[in-house]
Order: C-alpha cells, then sequence, then structure tokens
C-alpha cells in the first residue's frame, strides 16, 4: 500500500465512524477500486454544497445520480 493509498484510507475511515468494521472495509476497497467515480461524486457534492445545498441534501442528490454505477461497481467488487 502505498502512501497515497494509506491516507485515502484513513481519510475514508474517519468518515465511517460508527458503521462496523466489516462494512467500512468492503466501502473502502470499492473506493480505492474505483477512484475516478468517487472524485466525481465528491466534486458534484462540493458543487451543490457551493451553490447552496445542504452537504446531506447534496450527497443524496449526486447518490442518487450515481446509484446504477455505484451498484455496478460493488457488483464487481464481490466477484
Amino acid at each position: 500500500m502505498g502512501v497515497k493509498d494509506f491516507f485515502v484510507k484513513k481519510l475514508i475511515q474517519s468518515k465511517l465512524k460508527g458503521i462496523p468494521e466489516e462494512q467500512q472495509e468492503q466501502i473502502i476497497a470499492l473506493v480505492m477500486e474505483n477512484p475516478q467515480l468517487f472524485e466525481k461524486i465528491g466534486k458534484e457534492i462540493q458543487q451543490k454544497v457551493k451553490e447552496g445545498k445542504g452537504e446531506t441534501a447534496a450527497a443524496m442528490e449526486i447518490l442518487r445520480k450515481y446509484q446504477g454505477e455505484i451498484q455496478k461497481a460493488m457488483m464487481n467488487n464481490n466477484k
């Protein structure tokens, strides 16, 4: 694991407090295998927040937009 991967993993873990460790590992693996998708999602959420939308509402909107791609990535990750 490179330095960048280490910091990405720690950042994700800090955002997932209260979620069981097994689920955290699944989410981390998904993000690590699909960084471009999650980077795009993060940027779009940030843009919505800058436009005045609440962070939770922005995240829900953007995650719904990419729901199909996330599900596809999850299915590929479980193989």
